[in-house]
């Protein structure tokens, strides 16, 4: 199973085809839209790795983006015992949600493609079904 490790938004982050992750909410993008990240730090397999220095130049990552949203709330509250002050802040953390599909070597080959995922029809239920 191959890997990459990739860097956005500060963080590094360990990808293989086919997952599903939370990154740091990607500026001016729009759901189900391509998405390269051309930082890539390291890739390989069970046998082998290879990691760049700091980064490997020709070596991408694409990715479908699914949907940016927020985090839940994070209350931060301070008090100062004894001195009635006390203080109550909330958060929410924006974040994109992203699908990792291909990883691709500096060669530009492809070293890991995930599977296509293909939108199931609902199944319509029958009113014999529902009333029994």
């Amino acid at each position: 199973m191959s890997y990459a490790v990739i860097k956005t938004g500060g963080k590094q982050y360990k990808v293989k085809s086919g997952e599903i992750l939370k990154i740091e909410r990607l500026p001016d993008s729009k759901p189900e839209t391509k998405i390269e990240f051309t930082e890539i730090l390291a890739y390989g397999d069970d046998k082998s790795i290879e990691v760049g220095s700091p980064d490997i130049s020709g070596a991408k990552v694409e990715a479908d983006l699914i949907k940016n949203s927020k985090n839940r709330k994070i209350l931060i509250f301070k008090k100062r015992r004894r001195h009635n002050s006390r203080r109550k802040n909330g958060h929410r953390q924006e974040y994109s949600m992203i699908r990792i599909n291909k990883i691709f070597s500096k060669d530009g080959k492809i070293l890991s493609e995930a599977e296509k995922v293909s939108k199931k029809p609902q199944k319509e239920e029958t009113k014999e079904a529902v009333n029994k």
